[in-house]
């Protein structure tokens, strides 16, 4: 059993023998864990942070830039918005009146809806490059999906931040020009036109077509025809939510596909 030390402070043994120092902190009823320390001075010192966040309402969560702090950062916003909002996190979470934020680390924050507040007190964000991901049923999830933007998407081309702010996922923020994978918009005298291509060796124009849905179902269309030609690509398809099964059959078999990839060798 541990043996209790300074306020707050246990001791615990890891597998190879070596002594560490675990400390937490109860408020509200609610027993929190603070992290696991080198020093016996280290864990007391966190734990005292730990309390003096949760008791005074002073403390804000840019003064961890400006103090010498035990906690790790993102224990620092859980603690201070346990103590705002009565609501704790394991992730970096912060909640407004109609929005959260997300403290990807101490300089990013990122905006979301309170719907989606949920999702992500359970799922942490992740990064890769510049995309962002979170693992869920043990797979890589682009946190885009949930906006019905497809993977490859290019910002600006396929989406846009309405005001700018690439860190604000607000679902009002986000303006959705290229739904579906494999199509693209464009003006041809005065009217929308949508380009349908596809990636073999460069790029093919499978077909321009009416309507949106009309080149997604092409773009699935030429992606069967290349699978029969045994072509090893694995591309992703177009879910087109808005049509019937009936309707979409009948769209499949009447949309053009470019002779290019129907007589791809």
């Amino acid at each position: 059993m541990d043996n209790a030390l300074s306020a707050g402070v246990f001791t615990a043994t890891k597998k190879d023998g070596t002594l560490y120092y675990r400390t937490s902190v109860t408020h509200k009823r609610k027993h929190i864990s603070l992290g696991s320390f080198k020093t016996e001075s280290d864990a007391s010192n966190a734990y005292l942070e730990g309390r003096s966040l949760l008791d005074n309402n002073d403390i804000c969560i840019n003064d961890y830039f400006s103090s010498k702090c035990y906690l790790k950062f993102e224990k620092w916003v859980c603690l201070i918005n346990y103590r705002d909002n009565g609501m704790y996190f394991k992730n970096p979470i912060y909640v407004h009146k109609n929005y959260f934020d997300y403290y990807y680390d101490m300089n990013t924050i990122y905006k979301f809806d309170v719907d989606d507040l949920f999702f992500y007190s359970h799922h942490k964000i992740m990064k890769r490059n510049t995309h962002l991901f979170v693992a869920d049923y043990g797979m890589q999830t682009n946190i885009l999906s949930r906006y019905g933007i497809h993977s490859h998407s290019v910002p600006g081309r396929d989406y846009i931040f309405i005001n700018g702010d690439n860190t604000d996922f607000r679902y009002k923020n986000i303006k959705v020009i290229n739904k579906y994978k494999g199509v693209f918009k464009d003006r041809n005298q005065g009217r929308d036109v949508y380009t349908a291509k596809i990636h073999i060796n460069g790029d093919y124009i499978i077909g321009r077509y009416k309507s949106e849905s009309e080149a997604a179902i092409a773009y699935n269309k030429a992606v069967d025809i290349l699978g029969e030609k045994n072509v090893s690509i694995n591309y992703e398809k177009n879910y087109v939510e808005d049509l019937s099964p009936i309707e979409y059959a009948s769209t499949y078999n009447m949309v053009k596909i470019s002779k290019k990839i129907l007589n791809y060798q």
